[in-house]
């Protein structure tokens, strides 16, 4: 291919290996291993063993307990988790609204969520979804 004065670091700066770093060399055509076969006997065909693939086992087992909620809800560390105790009190919250305007609501506590309570008005009867970031005192009657 090339002449016998031609230098032969012209044609060698190509590295004969792979092109990135850790990617193997693969040849043209797949290797396949070589897997013992029993001689084929007439109407019958030689069929490699393959190993069955073990089922996974999906069933739950009785004893098993799914977890009661977020620990904001359950720990009375939280205001959240201490407003749950107080569900059924009346209750007169004051809420923050920007920075310096202060909206009280009161009613019956009906529900704690993670970022809301629920109070029942007592003139209406209504229901008032209120944030529960924007609480800055709550005063509970007994």
């Amino acid at each position: 291919m090339f002449r016998q004065d031609y230098p032969s670091y012209y044609y060698r700066q190509m590295p004969m290996g792979p092109m990135m770093p850790g990617m193997p060399m693969t040849p043209g055509m797949p290797i396949m291993p070589m897997m013992p076969m029993t001689p084929a006997t007439p109407g019958t065909t030689a069929v490699p063993p393959v190993p069955l693939p073990t089922p996974i086992d999906t069933t739950i087992p009785p004893d098993f307990e799914i977890e009661p909620g977020a620990p904001v809800e359950q720990d009375i560390s939280y205001t959240q988790g201490y407003l749950k105790t107080q569900i059924g009190r009346y209750v007169k919250i004051d809420f923050l609204i920007g920075t310096n305007m202060f909206v009280d609501r009161e009613g019956t506590l009906v529900d704690v969520g993670i970022s809301y309570v629920i109070i029942r008005e007592p003139e209406t009867d209504d229901l008032v979804l209120c944030d529960i970031y924007s609480i800055k005192f709550v005063r509970i009657y007994y």
